[in-house]
């Protein structure tokens, strides 16, 4: 297997050589920072204007931390009813399906216009974007239990409660936490469009207002520091999601037990 060291440092290197080349395309054919700056008067805007970053960055982050754990809560809980008991998953999933495939962008006004709180409301926004891979990725793992296993434990009288807990969620670990890894991202994407769309200023303003206030004023560099810091932070969600299926599964899951060999 590939050493975890080469594995950090691979991409690192990739990502350093991009920087440059950006770095002196901009600097080479002298391209206006109005128009694309480079990353070294990116990263200098960012030192400079973290005071006002960092708090938006601070509103964006509570948005995404709690529709994730939202979507954790309501999608765990609604996926064990749902292979609890098939009518209710025939029921009502179709409807969890509706709600995923409808563009966040389209009811976002209206979630914002009947919900009269604006947190709330993001809040809500990007619950709708995130919920769903957890949902449907932990009912694929609660049906997948080995059905030999699932006779064995009705073969010794094991109640359902006793066949959820013992055999059931324990299979339904690795998909669920593949499906938080996908909400992870999604909740900060759907905090992210909510706000574009609320479109609410002031202190309480997250990084995506900080994006269109930046545009506004046509300070680009502004613009690209908050963008970076959007994506780092789906960066560093991401690794932490992944950390902690790493830890949670390493020691029984073979795509855990693999990657330490």
């Amino acid at each position: 297997m590939t050493p975890t060291w080469q594995k950090i440092v691979a991409p690192l290197v990739i990502g350093v050589i991009l920087l440059g080349l950006w770095e002196y395309a901009v600097r080479a054919a002298a391209i206006p920072h109005y128009i694309l700056p480079g990353p070294l008067l990116i990263l200098q805007t960012l030192v400079a204007d973290w005071d006002t970053l960092s708090q938006s960055l601070w509103i964006t982050l509570q948005i995404t931390f709690m529709a994730l754990a939202a979507s954790v809560l309501i999608g765990g809980l609604l996926s064990i009813l749902f292979t609890q008991s098939k009518w209710l998953e025939l029921s009502l999933l179709p409807y969890a399906v509706i709600l995923q495939v409808t563009p966040i962008v389209a009811i976002a006004p209206l979630i914002i216009i009947w919900v009269n709180d604006t947190l709330l409301s993001l809040l809500i926004c990007a619950w709708i974007v995130a919920f769903f891979p957890i949902l449907s990725n932990t009912i694929l793992g609660l049906n997948s239990a080995d059905h030999n296993l699932v006779d064995l434990f009705k073969l010794y009288g094991a109640s359902r409660w006793q066949a959820l807990r013992y055999l059931r969620l324990p299979a339904a670990l690795p998909y669920f936490l593949a499906g938080l890894r996908i909400s992870g991202g999604l909740a900060l994407i759907g905090a992210v469009v909510a706000e574009f769309v609320a479109g609410s200023g002031g202190t309480a303003s997250g990084l995506a207002f900080r994006i269109l206030e930046a545009g506004y004023q046509l300070k680009i560099p502004r613009m690209f520091a908050a963008l970076a810091l959007v994506s780092g932070t789906g960066i560093v969600i991401f690794l932490l999601l992944s950390l902690i299926s790493h830890l949670l599964l390493r020691r029984w899951h073979e795509s855990a037990m693999r990657r330490e060999n």
